[in-house]
């Protein structure tokens, strides 16, 4: 019983060692983090933001572990909600910023002109998606 106990640790931290170095490989070979610095024009807080993805993946696997119930006040959920979203955003939009993807498509599918609008499309989208799986898909 002892080594099947042992095994399947030896296999939780080697799966979360290779997901985690291929998390921080992405995020350092693609240099997200400090394009995300500067986009958001706060070079200056750089460690903070490495902090931040550190520290988040970290309570992340935690709290994934644990399977917490927290009863919050709906104030403090939407604004861990917002600061969540806002996160995961601009990760996005640093990612998408360092790879051009949308100068790329634009370019492809010969709209370079009507990038605005494309742009545009898409947070629209984003919005009215979230919304909707809000209004009607999650359990109040």
């Amino acid at each position: 019983m002892m080594l099947k106990f042992l095994f399947v640790i030896f296999i939780g931290l080697a799966g979360g060692l290779s997901v985690g170095a291929g998390y921080v490989a992405f995020l350092t070979v693609l240099g997200i983090i400090p394009r995300l610095t500067q986009l958001s024009k706060t070079m200056k807080m750089i460690q903070a933001y490495e902090w931040a993805v550190v520290m988040g993946a970290v309570v992340g696997t935690f709290a994934f572990l644990q399977e917490p119930h927290m009863h919050l006040p709906r104030v403090i959920l939407i604004g861990l909600g917002l600061a969540g979203g806002i996160f995961v955003g601009m990760m996005a939009a640093a990612l998408t910023e360092v790879l051009n993807v949308w100068p790329i498509l634009a370019k492809r599918i010969g709209i370079e002109d009507k990038i605005v609008i494309l742009m545009m499309a898409l947070v629209i989208g984003k919005i009215v998606g979230s919304l909707f799986q809000w209004m009607f898909f999650v359990d109040h």
